[in-house]
């Protein structure tokens, strides 16, 4: 094992990536709860239950294929932002069935295994500014962020100017304003895994005030995997449409840019970087999108690598050995199927909110001051939770940064592939939005 694992020349050992790997879970522990209650959302028709051993379960095995093919101490569970995208712009937004939702992630999922194995993935992430990637990140962080404020009744919708502020001294709301203070303060002590202990603090005292159900046990036998196990099989032939088309794209361009960023991020951390380039890369792309195969098939969005990870490597991890804790516990986890019931909107709210402040963080790097690149930038950010749609977002951005850039005489700096993305997404915009 030790040898595997190179031990020896990462300097590390089986204490160190135990530590590294249970720190590692601690930090993204919040998905368990949070993903659940984003999928199964009312109007989704989506069973929490069973998404949340799908989360578990696609969490674990995802981790695992990381750890043991690829050996990074990278952690995988499915992505904040892109179960938003399923849920309110997939599901909720377009009036997608659920289970024609996943048939387009697992087809994403496909595709991606395809793109990696042939080398044209970096070719696609290439083409594509840096400058749009760090937008899409910081715009889905405000979206999330959005619609935690909104889930927890911070922020209410106001016939007179669309949105208000709600009233905070109502029982939910004033235990989400507390979670997300509480919160904060964690994380700005250093506390690693401060977004999954904010959400314990809060669902316990939301339990003392009576504004969360106390749950009927901690420790339960594992819930049915029936009602979203290969929903997305039977769903397959709705997906070659225009309008899933674009779903599609946008599941892969987000864990393109989500996946790249998590992988080359966390690698720097821990010092694995060889000549600025990631050793095995194309063993770490191919473990990702196999992870989304296997959670589409399960019954949950798009399982990416998670950038929590970098907690881990923080605390010693530098081989696949950590990852691989870190999805036993994640198995270990499906037993507490019952503190199901504690996470309300109010418990998950904060996290939300904070994570969107984490990914916001992406702002500083654009270059605001290059007004051909600031324009769609910026319209990429704001259209995200103003249209309450990261594919519309996402859309608006990559058809206004061919039209900045030939207008500032950019035109030879311009990729054919955004030409294209340019074409597909005005007729996404003109027909199906």
């Amino acid at each position: 094992m030790r040898k595997y694992f190179e031990f020896d020349q990462l300097g590390t050992n089986y204490r160190t990536e135990t530590v590294a790997g249970i720190t590692t879970f601690l930090a993204m522990a919040y998905i368990l709860f949070v993903n659940p209650d984003m999928l199964a959302a009312e109007g989704t028709g989506m069973d929490k239950d069973a998404v949340f051993v799908a989360t578990a379960l696609a969490a674990a095995i995802g981790t695992l294929i990381m750890g043991v093919f690829a050996k990074y101490p990278i952690a995988l569970a499915p992505g904040m932002g892109l179960n938003a995208f399923f849920t309110y712009t997939v599901v909720l937004g377009h009036g997608i069935p659920w289970e024609t939702a996943l048939a387009g992630v697992f087809v994403s999922g496909v595709i991606f295994i395809l793109l990696t194995l042939t080398g044209i993935r970096e070719k696609v992430i290439n083409a594509i500014p840096p400058v749009l990637k760090m937008a899409v990140g910081a715009g889905i962080g405000l979206f999330i962020a959005f619609i935690g404020f909104q889930n927890s009744g911070i922020i209410i919708a106001d016939p007179s100017t669309m949105v208000a502020l709600g009233d905070l001294t109502t029982g939910p709301t004033l235990l989400a304003v507390f979670g997300v203070i509480i919160t904060v303060i964690l994380l700005a002590l250093g506390l690693k895994g401060g977004v999954f202990y904010g959400m314990i603090i809060t669902a316990i005292v939301g339990m003392i005030f009576s504004q969360v159900p106390t749950p009927d046990g901690i420790v339960a036998p594992v819930p049915s995997m029936a009602p979203t196990f290969g929903a997305a099989f039977a769903h397959i032939g709705e997906v070659f449409t225009l309008e899933m088309l674009v779903v599609i794209l946008t599941f892969l361009f987000v864990d393109f840019f989500d996946t790249a960023g998590t992988l080359v991020a966390v690698a720097s951390k821990a010092g694995l970087l060889k000549d600025n380039k990631l050793p095995r890369a194309g063993k770490a792309l191919f473990s990702d999108s196999a992870a989304t195969v296997v959670g589409a098939t399960l019954g949950t969005s798009t399982t990416t690598s998670y950038v929590e990870s970098a907690t881990g490597v923080g605390a010693g991890g530098r081989s696949g050995f950590a990852s691989v804790v870190t999805a036993i516990l994640f198995i270990l986890a499906l037993f507490f199927s019952p503190l199901l019931g504690v996470v309300t909107s109010a418990v998950t709210a904060p996290a939300l909110i904070i994570v969107g402040v984490l990914m916001a963080s992406s702002l500083k790097d654009i270059p605001w001051d290059e007004f051909d690149v600031a324009v769609p930038a910026f319209l990429t950010v704001v259209t995200m939770p103003l249209a309450y749609s990261i594919a519309t977002g996402i859309a608006v951005g990559f058809i206004f940064y061919p039209i900045t850039m030939v207008a500032k005489g950019k035109a030879k700096e311009v990729n054919p592939v955004m030409w294209c993305l340019f074409v597909i997404f005005v007729l996404y915009l003109a027909f199906l939005n």
